[in-house]
């Protein structure tokens, strides 16, 4: 892959950018102390707005590497303040493969925000990259976020059956994938 770092993209209705420091109240308010937002990732939800700073901290030093893609979500309408993130949480140089992960507020679930950023992901990744395989993966008990990965054109590859864990525990995967073969 080519890869050249998180870059500025634009949608109809997003901006998908770098996070800033200053992200830090707007993320902590619109989705990372949310428990309902963090029900079925990895990550517990956000006990203080520091824990957002230095998760901020974190991925801002991430950025130097060209290897390191992770967006803030940010709605033309409703100013600079982020939304939610989408994040290439995984990936494998020898197969050309991306993992996204994704989380958004819920103030602005329904709404097709999530499926718009990572439609602007997934083309970034094949065009500019040259990504082979984006995938990715949800608990069945969250069926909202696989309908954002059917409705980017991913393919249901299955579901591992207990090979996951999330804040509600050992969990089902269900696994997309889409290849650029298939775009």
């Amino acid at each position: 892959m080519r890869h050249c770092g998180t870059q500025l993209l634009e949608t109809d209705r997003l901006i998908l950018r770098r996070f800033e420091i200053g992200d830090a109240e707007a993320m902590y308010r619109n989705w990372a102390s949310d428990p309902d937002v963090t029900k079925y990732l990895t990550w517990p939800a956000h006990a203080s707005i520091d824990v957002s700073k230095a998760v901020l901290e974190d991925w801002i030093s991430s950025y130097s590497m060209d290897n390191y893609y992770q967006w803030a979500i940010v709605l033309k309408e409703h100013g600079s303040d982020p939304i939610g993130s989408i994040t290439a949480v995984n990936m494998n140089d020898d197969i050309d493969m991306i993992h996204m992960g994704y989380c958004l507020g819920k103030n602005w679930w329904h709404q097709g925000i999530m499926s718009e950023a990572l439609k602007a992901a997934i083309d970034f990744f094949f065009d500019k990259v040259g990504a082979n395989r984006i995938e990715s993966r949800h608990d069945p008990r969250n069926p909202h976020s696989g309908m954002v990965m059917k409705k980017c054109g991913m393919k249901y590859e299955g579901t591992m059956r207990g090979a996951d864990r999330n804040n509600q525990g050992i969990c089902d995967a269900s696994w997309y994938a889409l290849l650029r073969s298939e775009q």
